[in-house]
């Protein structure tokens, strides 16, 4: 299995250890066909990138690519703000990306004080080993599928990382709409016995990424594929190893607009 693309990796401009530049020479040294600049989105509250930063950042992109070998995408992994599925985009922004990302983050700003759960709700139960509530079990899957109707999201990034939803449903909803579900190689988050469940029950296509913050993890996909020997997942599920690339929700709206 050979990754052909990484569709999430963070710059300076967000959390990330490297700058644009270097993110994409490296894309470059491994081969890759496409790579995805995905900032954490204006909502968060200490890694996002700022509204004010967006044109030097989009700047930046557009020199790199002048002598990349890779596609380079403009994308953003959008903050689920809210139940309603509010993330950070507004139809306005929409002109300055390729790629829409979303997933629940914990240190935001939520549509409502009552969404808070969806975060700080998730990192309390996993941080002190709490079993979650049905309640808010269903909140959180309720936020995700919202997310997935409302907006044209391309890949729902590391599903139950620090939070509580059901995959299953999620997964159902994401195959109904043609958004992806990301296996992410920086951090376990979907469990084996849920990932099973989906690729047993549901049609939902699957990305590797990296999630990586330095250049070091760029293309990496080491724990996705050991995951994914383990439950084996179909390779004709995943759509961006052994030379294929995925075709994108995002794209084909825009289009349409």
């Amino acid at each position: 299995m050979v990754l052909t693309a990484d569709y999430h990796t963070h710059t300076v401009y967000s959390d990330g250890k490297n700058t644009v530049a270097e993110n994409v020479a490296r894309a470059d040294e491994l081969g890759l066909k496409e790579l995805a600049i995905t900032e954490h989105g204006y909502s968060h509250r200490f890694r996002g990138i700022k509204r004010a930063e967006t044109e030097k950042w989009l700047s930046e992109i557009e020199e790199a690519k002048k002598t990349a070998k890779v596609r380079v995408l403009r994308g953003m992994e959008n903050n689920i703000r809210g139940v309603s599925g509010l993330c950070d985009y507004t139809e306005k922004d929409y002109e300055n990306f390729d790629l829409y990302l979303a997933g629940i983050h914990v240190v935001i700003r939520y549509e409502h004080f009552s969404d808070r759960k969806l975060g700080w709700g998730g990192w309390m139960r996993s941080y002190f080993h709490v079993k979650p509530s049905a309640s808010y079990i269903k909140e959180t899957t309720k936020a995700f599928v919202n997310t997935v109707k409302r907006n044209p999201v391309d890949i729902v990034t590391h599903l139950n990382y620090l939070c509580f939803a059901d995959a299953l449903e999620v997964a159902k909803c994401c195959a109904d709409y043609g958004t992806y579900l990301e296996i992410s190689s920086k951090k376990p988050h979907l469990s084996d016995d849920e990932l099973s469940d989906i690729v047993q029950k549901t049609e939902v296509r699957f990305l590797i990424n990296s999630d990586a913050h330095a250049v070091a993890r760029i293309g990496d996909e080491k724990l996705a594929a050991e995951q994914i020997g383990r439950v084996g997942v179909p390779p004709d599920r995943i759509d961006n190893i052994d030379g294929k690339l995925p075709v994108f929700r995002f794209a084909a709206f825009k289009e349409r607009m």
